[in-house]
């Protein structure tokens, strides 16, 4: 391969930070070692992926979207709701400019194009995208109740108040109605209570 690849190496380094990132807005909740943005990035790319078939979107770009949706946060931290009232966070374009500088130019503007196509919301797939965001916080704050996080509950709601695709709010719905344990539980052919 003639691209020097160094740039990329340095960013895979820079991207395993996000496994050790933790998602800062549960600690608001009291949730003394939240998930990380790693975590929350692989779940919300499956979602993504399930919305998107379901919306009649192409899953593998919604997927492609999610999964690189927190990229900036290695050089930003995750910058909470109530952070950003005092402290403007930046442009996750700017950051991603800066993060795929020295990069092969094809990669480089590859991923540039998907923080610009999700960052303005227009596409099938980045509506998609940022709804499996807002689900999976929904879900994280579910299984974090489940757990005694009675706190939560802010989180469940105002995630479930901000979708919008159709298959993203009945899916909230069921998600509402299921209890983590029920897959298990099906899985083993027992009956849900």
């Amino acid at each position: 391969m003639a691209d020097d690849l160094s740039a990329v190496a340095n960013f895979l380094y820079e991207a395993g930070t996000l496994k050790r990132t933790r998602r800062t807005g549960w600690w608001m909740a009291g949730v003394r070692d939240p998930e990380s943005v790693a975590e929350h990035a692989w779940r919300t790319s499956l979602i993504a992926s399930i919305i998107a078939e379901l919306e009649g979107a192409d899953p593998a770009r919604a997927a492609f979207l999610a999964v690189w949706h927190d990229s900036q946060e290695t050089r930003t931290g995750d910058v909470n709701y109530l952070g950003r009232k005092y402290s403007p966070t930046a442009d996750p374009r700017d950051v991603t400019a800066d993060q795929t500088a020295g990069m092969p130019g094809g990669l480089a503007s590859t991923v540039r194009n998907l923080i610009a196509e999700y960052e303005a919301k227009e596409s099938p797939e980045a509506v998609c995208a940022r709804d499996a965001d807002k689900l999976e916080c929904m879900l994280q704050g579910i299984e974090y109740k489940t757990q005694g996080y009675e706190n939560a509950q802010r989180w469940i709601d105002n995630s479930r108040g901000r979708l919008v695709t159709e298959t993203a709010r009945r899916l909230a719905d069921e998600l509402l109605e299921h209890g983590s344990l029920d897959w298990l539980r099906a899985a083993l052919g027992e009956k849900r209570d």
